[in-house]
């Protein structure tokens, strides 16, 4: 089958639409910055219970962690992402997300060639290459040292 040049046009012009900046920007802003205030409230309520500034800190990302793969599992998270934009993946949420998502997507495949194998499908690059450029750079200090 072949188009002709309008045929293809009109095609084109369907498939992308312009997003709203002007819109996306400030609300991605909004969202990041409230869920960076929670995550900040929720370290001042560990801190008041006498846990350490790091315990605090370890303390308050587990529970960012676990407010993402819940607002994930409840089918909220994407309800979230769509209103937010990057505001709800430059947290520590968005990681979990991507981790929680394709997890829930595979599951009926059963536990491990489903959800297993699955939860590193969009995470998986990030850990590895983290990992990587860590152990890059702690032989470059040791090499220093």
């Amino acid at each position: 089958m072949r188009m002709n040049r309008q045929e293809y046009k009109k095609l084109y012009e369907g498939l992308g639409q312009p997003t709203p900046s002007w819109k996306n920007v400030p609300m991605a802003f909004l969202t990041g910055g409230l869920l960076c205030a929670l995550a900040q409230w929720i370290k001042t309520l560990w801190m008041a219970a006498d846990m350490t500034e790091s315990a605090s800190g370890a303390l308050t990302s587990v529970c960012m962690i676990a407010l993402g793969v819940g607002l994930t599992a409840a089918g909220l998270f994407g309800r979230l992402g769509r209103m937010a934009g990057a505001g709800t993946l430059v947290p520590i949420t968005g990681f979990a997300n991507s981790m929680a998502a394709p997890a829930m997507e595979f599951r009926t495949e059963g536990l491990i060639t489903g959800t297993c194998v699955k939860m590193f499908s969009i995470a998986g690059p990030v850990i590895v290459f983290g990992v990587a450029a860590s152990v890059v750079y702690g032989v470059f200090l040791w090499a220093v040292m």
